[in-house]
């Protein structure tokens, strides 16, 4: 098919000034056109950038730059997606048997701290009502985990999330929740076709201006309230009372961690003042991500200062956390634990609660599971095999994640935790917070510290080691391209490793739903797991090894050793 001219372009640009509703991205439009028609190659590009295709809708949402046109993130889009989705759960209400005694679908709608995030969240609320979904707006900006509470706890059919997670500063996003039979679960296939097959018919017969807009309710205060007490509810009694310090990243996450501390009894922690307070730019950080190089340095300087035993912090939207603890071998003084580490502490820690609570660790009566993403430690297998419990591996996010029968616990690689399933259904890193505190508490008041524990989980069940090598990319298909090579030419070893087999998810392998993932298991057990990311210009490629023989020196050696050649093997065969 050929590429549209730019006079096909400029035709389809002028059109959408039309519908747009925003002065800042049209005045940009305006200009990117005016410098078109001036011959300006640059100028040609970008129009195409934004016209040639248009931003996909999918299981994550829609997620992107802000910025005019169909393929970035605006007024328009957002209008668009909010009325396909309305169209969504109309059409699923009467193939259901009509809305039913609790009236039209319902939605509720929340926004985190970021550029445009309050006005997207205005725009989805009102075109959902006028479309005749019942729309109800949270009373303020707040975290996630708040809005994935919100849908269970009004009983709503859907729930939309205004938020770019960690994205870059200028990116915002629109993530989907459905209830009632979903549990307040994201979305997966095909509820994610279906969504995107209404905006994309309705983004071709209906301009954003004939979309009516109709009348939205403002949620309480008591839903925060109730999300609060429930949160709080996941702690423990505190036995004593480490030295705490939390950065929440420039993002929403402390007005509602504070309200949970104190509610469960823990002193409050010092704060990194300067990324304590929302902020759109993220002025302090290059990415607002607590797995960036340099993003947690004031955190780490904070800490030093206070002598701190701990360290959290949660991303922009507090639905993911992060956790440090103090180690002389850093120039920092502390280490950031990797997101494996602490799914395997938190998981340790529901495994012998659920385990003590059922009064037996008989491993043929399994009393819950603990779940992960294939991308996860294996050693989350092993902690639920030992307990008496039911283990899960499912496809990357929490969409997936969330949805494993009798979950008690479940977690992924990327800093997100699920430890109160029965009351919200996504990594919420501020539940996460205070479980980890929790822990932190008891083994303190033992006398122990959290790397006394690490030791421990390596002592009991083997040393797995992890990393993780990501290259972020300008343009997408140089990724699309690294997959089709891996799968015409499969390597036979990797770092001097043989290769046993390589899996390809995209036939839908074990059972699991087509994706787009490559594994590779190696001789010894290692695992490599390559994908593209769902939601950044990313290639990730995960690195597995585990061993479970020797003493904790040894055992932590040869899975290190084992981890070190297939990250050096990798990253040369990605290149």
């Amino acid at each position: 098919m050929p590429h549209p001219t730019d006079d096909e372009r400029i035709a389809r640009a002028e059109a959408w000034l039309t519908q747009d509703p925003d002065p800042e991205t049209r005045a940009e439009l305006a200009a990117i056109i005016a410098l078109v028609r001036a011959g300006d190659a640059a100028a040609s590009a970008d129009l195409a950038s934004r016209f040639d295709d248009r931003l996909a809708f999918g299981t994550a949402g829609l997620r992107g730059e802000i910025a005019a046109g169909p393929n970035r993130m605006n007024r328009v889009l957002v209008a668009q997606g909010a009325a396909g989705l309305a169209a969504y759960l109309l059409e699923r209400a009467s193939a259901a048997g009509g809305t039913g005694a609790g009236g039209a679908p319902s939605v509720v709608v929340g926004y985190d701290g970021r550029r445009n995030s309050r006005v997207f969240a205005h725009d989805v609320a009102e075109v959902m009502a006028g479309a005749g979904v019942r729309a109800v707006l949270l009373p303020r900006l707040l975290p996630t985990p708040v809005l994935a509470f919100a849908v269970r706890h009004l009983d709503t059919s859907a729930g939309v999330m205004i938020t770019a997670s960690h994205n870059p500063p200028n990116d915002n996003g629109m993530k989907v929740y459905l209830g009632g039979d979903d549990g307040g679960a994201q979305i997966v296939a095909p509820a994610d076709a279906e969504i995107a097959a209404h905006i994309s018919r309705i983004a071709a017969s209906t301009a954003v201006p004939d979309l009516p807009r109709g009348a939205v309710e403002t949620a309480d205060e008591s839903v925060v309230d109730a999300y609060v007490a429930a949160t709080a509810a996941v702690a423990s009694a505190p036995t004593a009372q480490p030295k705490v310090v939390y950065t929440a990243m420039h993002g929403v996450g402390w007005e509602t961690l504070q309200r949970v501390l104190e509610a469960a009894g823990f002193a409050a922690p010092a704060l990194v003042s300067a990324q304590i307070e929302p902020d759109a730019r993220f002025p302090t950080v290059a990415f607002p991500n607590p797995e960036e190089p340099g993003a947690m340095d004031l955190a780490f300087e904070t800490a030093r200062a206070e002598g701190a035993d701990l360290v959290i912090a949660n991303d922009p939207d507090a639905d993911r956390l992060a956790v440090a603890i103090p180690d002389p071998a850093s120039t920092d003084g502390y280490r950031r634990l990797t997101g494996n580490e602490v799914g395997l502490l938190l998981g340790l820690q529901v495994a012998e609660r659920v385990a003590s609570r059922a009064g037996s660790t008989d491993a043929g009566s399994p009393r819950g599971t603990l779940a992960c993403s294939i991308v996860s430690s294996p050693g989350l297998e092993a902690i639920a095999r030992a307990h008496g419990l039911d283990f899960r591996a499912t496809l990357t996010g929490f969409k997936w994640i969330s949805r494993a029968p009798g979950l008690v616990f479940g977690f992924e690689e990327a800093l997100g935790f699920l430890v109160n399933p029965d009351t919200v259904r996504d990594k919420d890193g501020i539940s996460a917070a205070v479980a980890f505190l929790s822990l932190a508490s008891r083994l303190a008041g033992e006398g122990r510290t959290v790397a006394d524990h690490l030791d421990e989980v390596v002592e009991r069940f083997g040393a797995f080691d992890s990393a993780q090598v990501s290259i972020r990319v300008t343009d997408l298909t140089r990724i699309a391209d690294v997959m089709a090579r891996l799968r015409a030419e499969p390597p036979t070893e990797v770092g001097g490793i043989r290769v046993e087999r390589i899996d390809d998810l995209a036939t839908g392998a074990d059972g699991y739903p087509p994706a787009d993932v490559l594994r590779l298991v190696f001789d010894g057990g290692a695992r490599v797991m390559v994908r593209p990311s769902g939601t950044e210009p990313k290639l990730k490629v995960y690195i597995d090894a585990a061993a479970t023989e020797g003493s904790m020196r040894e055992r932590r050696a040869a899975a290190s050793e084992a981890v070190a050649r297939l990250e050096a093997g990798m990253r040369e065969l990605v290149a």
